[in-house]
């Protein structure tokens, strides 16, 4: 028996030595070189912009200097805008998605609440935040609620749709050997809503960065944070500092939108491609 094992594991390591290395996708340059020319004339446009007229934007360098010299400023609003969409977004995400599991049950609470929802989205957030402010003050209270609701919108409508996705073979299977209310939710709706989720979050994340920058915009008394710091700055015509800010925000939502790529691979390694955001 032992020789016998021996022998399955050395073929086993045979079979994978013999088959071909496959190149990560990252390596291939197909997948980044078109990225990196798009990027080069960008720069370049944006340098000419910059050398023509100073006064509409800065140039590359100087946004890179302000980035170097001034890096303990910008850390420190770099971490007060990302407590605020960590919070904020997090608050959203878990309220989405517990109204869509309750919608989802119970319809008639659907029919009931939807209209509010849907009100309350329509309604211009840059609206809602001063009065957010004047209720709760300068403080991080009227931040955390608007990156919230700007956050639980498409969370709600994609879990929604994620859990009404359901086969309807494999329903009539979990009915049939009398599978309670909680037993269809636990093993087949939610499972099947996942990337529905991940959809949503997509979504959701980047519009975080966008909803706690407005957050702060507004409620600019508490001067901390990058919108806080973008307004700040763009008052005194400093506009190497206002973009240094303004790239940060970008490198915060692209690094959001990286991480979650990385988790859904972990997490969805069994979906086949990617859903698309229903709404």
């Amino acid at each position: 028996m032992p020789e016998i094992g021996t022998a399955t594991a050395t073929m086993a390591a045979q079979e994978r030595a013999t088959q071909p290395r496959t190149i990560p996708s990252w390596l291939k340059w197909a997948n980044w070189v078109p990225t990196l020319i798009t990027f080069v004339i960008a720069g370049v446009l944006w340098q000419v912009v910059a050398w023509t007229n100073p006064y509409v934007i800065p140039t590359l360098d100087a946004i890179v200097e302000t980035l170097v010299e001034d890096a303990g400023m910008y850390w420190q609003n770099f971490l007060v805008t990302l407590l605020e969409v960590v919070v904020g977004a997090s608050g959203g995400i878990i309220a989405g998605f517990l109204v869509a599991v309750i919608m989802a049950e119970f319809q008639i609470i659907e029919r009931a609440v939807m209209p509010l929802v849907i009100i309350i989205m329509v309604t211009p957030i840059v609206a809602i935040a001063p009065a957010l402010v004047v209720a709760f003050g300068f403080g991080m209270i009227p931040k955390f609620i608007v990156t919230g609701l700007v956050v639980f919108f498409p969370m709600l409508v994609n879990s929604l749709a994620g859990l009404r996705d359901v086969d309807p073979r494999a329903l009539d299977v979990f009915q049939t050997l009398h599978a309670s209310r909680w037993e269809i939710f636990r093993d087949l709706r939610l499972p099947g809503c996942m990337p529905f989720v991940f959809a949503g979050l997509r979504i959701a994340l980047p519009l975080a960065v966008v909803g706690a920058a407005v957050a702060e915009f507004v409620a600019a008394g508490q001067q901390a944070g990058l919108g806080s710091l973008v307004t700040t700055s763009a008052a005194q015509a400093n506009l190497p500092v206002t973009w240094g800010a303004i790239t940060l925000l970008c490198v915060m939502g692209v690094a959001l939108i990286a991480i979650l790529a990385l988790v859904r691979k972990r997490v969805l390694w069994w979906a086949d491609g990617d859903i698309v955001a229903k709404g």
